[in-house]
């Protein structure tokens, strides 16, 4: 054993002394002068390249390098020196002298004659075994001037065996591949794993976000153990998930070519690197390797309130429905996120009264410390006549992209402090949940504010008798999904009060099937067969909804069979229509409901030919390779024939990602009396009551009421209109991504990402007495603007491409009741209107001069409207009422 621990060593030292001398990087001789070409160019464009060629620019220049140093103890330990020389500046594609924003420009023109100085001023580079370990230039040196040079350094780090490794560069501190053959060495970047300085952000939704693909390639050909060439390839996509064909590309190119070698200067003396350094020019630093942040000059833009005077006409009421409010919108928030707080208020009370609750909606979504400040500053939270305002302020909070918790803690402030209307408050605190649901999934569950906001959402609903309280603090802890509020759902789940069992039930609803315990389970079983006490028809509903999406067991499936044909008239319709919808639609529950429907007694002809006119029917809105977007109707109606619960909703996924894009649910009870009808079971009881709820984009909003009580009811009776209560209206920003691209060759590309929706959602409900006929409607309209920017600016010379669609559309649902007979007739109609589909492309160049070459593409369709198709039966229930109507 002995001998062979011996021979390990031997051999071990014999390896390591036949490698000794080996070069581990790139080694330069002594008084050799090498010289090269070297090009670096950016192109952008679309993902698919379009017809008029990328835009962007090329750098090419002479480059002399020679040994400066070595250390004698090591031949990897080197300083090297890099010097610029013969810059030329031109276009990356061939264009007409008209459209070549370049065409009669000389590089001094471009570049200025401070920045060509600066760039072609001899620089100083410590590498030592192939990595770099600092870079010497100027302090004084405009940062962009640095980082060109950054990005040529790196094109002198590698190493010569294969192998993984963590290495600083312009890039940042990244993870790198190194593919060593002999005379040649292949280095991938892993892009994802670099660490920068700068910081971006994004939508939180991944079915709204943006999707990013990068990778770089640098290949090193060497000669006598010395480059020969290099050439380097990075690619950066981004696309937009919902519609992938809004997509940028930048392209970023490096080659450097030994072209010759001459005699050179000779080694300087000198013990260490920082000796020699000194000694050459004492104004050189070590300015690391990193590239280093520029911030861009926007020349002739206009300020704040220009550019709000500019768009306001696009911002008003009658304009919310055109794609020109969403895109003003957009343009409106970059603005707003360069101003400062005064230059906001400035254009805050400046604004029209009907302008100014969209100007309140840009700068709240601007989400910056100023428009922040801006907003607590202009909003007086103890007026209640203020309420328009101050809830389209708390609204966009809710739907904010990247909050803070700085914006938590200004909500947390208002609830803390007066508030003047009773409305308010409530908003206050559901949005409050809504942010700390958002912090949480950035990892900010711990932060102070975070934690105080728990505790008060989570000790609410036990802390207070008052309904509305109770109601307000448990629509909060539906919109923060804690993994604590669990237990608090499973106790009101069985309340006596029906609102509470619904909110409880419903936020069940929304947690990840994994967090469903066998408590839960038993809780809601108990509710929906009634175990303890009776409930509300659509308490039931709602526990049903709960069972059949937690991945109901055989018996749990196999009960629920059971109770069909037991339950009151409407109910019973009601639930076989969710089961028959669940096995059409192939959903998760589908498996274990065909296995407990081989039992006979369970699945009989008794059972499953109720009558009624409840129904649960889900179906395709759209489907794509990009995005697929479902709806679902449930309508539950009392045994007299008057809309009990009527749910719509709305999702998107994509990539494996889901959104709950829009649930609007009408909710009545207590209207029996209006038709001299009995209640149901467990209904006797109930005020009169009509509102309606509505679930916005993961964010659930402060509900709405038609009516309350019996003399609310009469008065709005006679009083009613038919015309829609607005529920939701305004501006909100869905896609927000912002970040900065480092490239390898010291360029840096700016890209932002924006989604804008002006939408207008109203409810209504109808009741005629003498035509003992209701109609309830949920007129959804929108208009979307999603635009994409990707830029390199160079202060003196600036690229970009916008990619970007549109589109304007509504959607209505209506259902019509009539209730002279038994069984009464109901009609669904889910209609939507043909709409247009715009994309754009727009590329530009421009140069510090001023001259500018911009070029823009479009194309435009029509998307045929229809009514979505629902069951059979409700086709043939809308023809009698139709018919009858006529």
């Amino acid at each position: 054993m002995l001998a062979l621990v011996v021979f390990l060593l031997c051999a071990a030292s014999s390896v390591s002394a036949s490698t000794k001398g080996v070069a581990a990087g790139p080694r330069l001789n002594n008084n050799q002068l090498y010289k090269f070409s070297y090009t670096t160019e950016v192109l952008l464009d679309r993902v698919r390249r379009s017809r008029e060629g990328s835009v962007g620019y090329r750098i090419s220049s002479d480059v002399n390098v020679n040994l400066v140093w070595r250390d004698p103890g090591s031949k990897d330990d080197q300083l090297i020196q890099l010097a610029i020389s013969n810059v030329r500046v031109e276009s990356v594609s061939q264009r007409s002298e008209k459209k070549n924003v370049l065409h009669g420009t000389t590089t001094e023109s471009i570049l200025g004659k401070t920045n060509l100085a600066a760039l072609t001023k001899p620089f100083l580079v410590h590498l030592k075994n192939g990595k770099t370990k600092a870079f010497y230039s100027y302090w004084a040196e405009p940062a962009t001037i640095k980082n060109l040079k950054r990005g040529l350094v790196s094109l002198l780090q590698f190493q010569l065996h294969t192998g993984k490794i963590v290495e600083n560069d312009v890039s940042g501190r990244c993870t790198v591949q190194y593919q060593a053959t002999r005379g040649q060495v292949t280095r991938t970047k892993l892009l994802e794993t670099c660490k920068t300085s700068d910081t971006g952000f994004t939508t939180h939704t991944k079915v709204l976000g943006v999707s990013k693909k990068s990778n770089s390639v640098t290949v090193f050909k060497l000669k006598d153990g010395f480059i020969e060439s290099a050439e380097a390839e990075e690619t950066h996509s981004l696309a937009v998930n919902s519609r992938r064909s809004a997509a940028a590309k930048v392209v970023s190119r490096q080659t450097l070519v030994l072209v010759g070698m001459e005699a050179g200067p000779f080694e300087a003396a000198g013990k260490d690197v920082a000796g020699v350094v000194k000694s050459i020019d004492g104004k050189l630093a070590a300015v690391g390797v990193v590239a280093e942040k520029v911030k861009s000059q926007c020349r002739g833009c206009p300020s704040l309130l220009e550019h709000w005077q500019a768009v306001q006409k696009q911002l008003e009421p009658a304009s919310l429905s055109k794609a020109t409010a969403p895109r003003s919108f957009l343009a409106l928030l970059q603005s707003i996120r360069k101003a400062s707080k005064d230059e906001i208020l400035k254009v805050l009370k400046s604004a029209s009264k009907t302008s100014l609750p969209q100007v309140v909606d840009a700068v709240t979504s601007s989400q910056t410390p100023a428009s922040l400040d801006a907003m607590l500053e202009f909003l007086n939270f103890t007026d209640a006549k203020g309420l328009v305002l101050q809830e389209r302020f708390l609204y966009a909070c809710g739907f904010a992209s990247h909050p803070n918790e700085r914006m938590l803690q200004a909500l947390l402030n208002i609830y803390k402090g007066k508030i003047g209307s009773k409305d308010i408050k409530e908003s206050v605190v559901i949005i409050m949940g809504a942010l700390v649901h958002k912090l949480c999934l950035k990892g900010g569950c711990n932060l102070p504010t975070v934690m105080q906001v728990k505790k008060i959402i989570l000790e609410g609903p036990e802390s207070t008798k008052d309904e509305a309280e109770v109601q307000m603090y448990l629509l909060a802890l539906k919109n923060s999904l804690l993994p604590e509020s669990i237990p608090i759902f499973n106790r009101f789940a069985e309340s006596e009060v029906g609102s509470y069992s619904t909110i409880a039930l419903t936020a069940l609803q929304r947690y990840d099937v994994s967090l469903i315990t066998s408590e839960v389970k038993q809780t809601v079983n108990r509710v929906y067969h009634q175990n303890l006490r009776i409930y509300e028809k659509n308490v039931r509903a709602a526990a049903a909804d709960v069972i059949l999406s937690s991945n109901p067991s055989y018996m749990e499936v196999k009960n629920l069979l059971l109770s069909i044909g037991n339950l009151p008239h409407e109910m019973n319709k009601y639930m076989l229509s969710k089961i028959q919808d669940i096995l059409r639609f192939e959903m998760p529950a589908s498996k274990v409901i065909r296995r407990a429907m081989k039992d006979m007694i369970s699945h009989n002809y008794n059972r499953f030919a109720k009558v009624g006119s409840s129904s649960a029917f889900s179906g395709f809105m759209a489907q794509s390779a990009d995005v697929t977007s479902t709806y679902s109707l449930d309508i539950l109606y009392s045994g007299s024939g008057i809309l009990r619960r009527s749910n719509m909703n709305i999702y998107g996924s994509s990539n494996g990602a889901m959104l709950h894009g829009l649930q609007v649910a009408i909710e009545a009870q207590g209207l029996e009396s209006l038709i001299a009808a009995t209640p149901d079971e467990g209904e006797e009881d109930l005020e009169s009551f009509a509102g309606m709820s509505a679930l916005l984009f993961d964010v659930q909003l402060r509900p709405v009421t038609f009516f309350k009580g019996y003399s609310d009811l009469m008065s709005k009776m006679f009083s009613m209109t038919g015309d829609p209560i607005n529920v939701v209206k305004g501006l909100i920003l869905l896609t927000d991504h912002s970040e900065v691209v480092q490239l390898q060759s010291g360029l840096r590309a700016s890209a932002e990402f924006q989604g804008g929706l002006a939408i207008d959602i109203s409810g209504g409900m109808e009741i005629s007495l003498w035509y003992r006929e209701s109609k309830t409607s949920v007129n959804n309209r929108g208009a979307l603007v999603v635009t994409g920017n990707v830029t390199v600016d160079m202060d003196f010379l600036r690229a970009g491409v916008e990619v970007s669609f549109e589109t304007e559309a509504s959607l209505d649902f209506i259902t019509t009741v009539q209730f002279s007979e038994y069984p009464f007739l109901v009609c669904m109609q889910m209609d939507k209107a043909t709409f247009p589909v715009s994309e754009y492309l727009s590329k530009y160049e421009n140069v510090a001069s001023g001259r500018s070459v911009l070029t823009r593409s479009s194309k435009k369709q029509l998307v045929p409207g229809s009514e979505f198709p629902l069951h059979q039966e409700n086709s043939n229930m809308c023809k009698r009422v139709f018919d009858s109507s006529w």
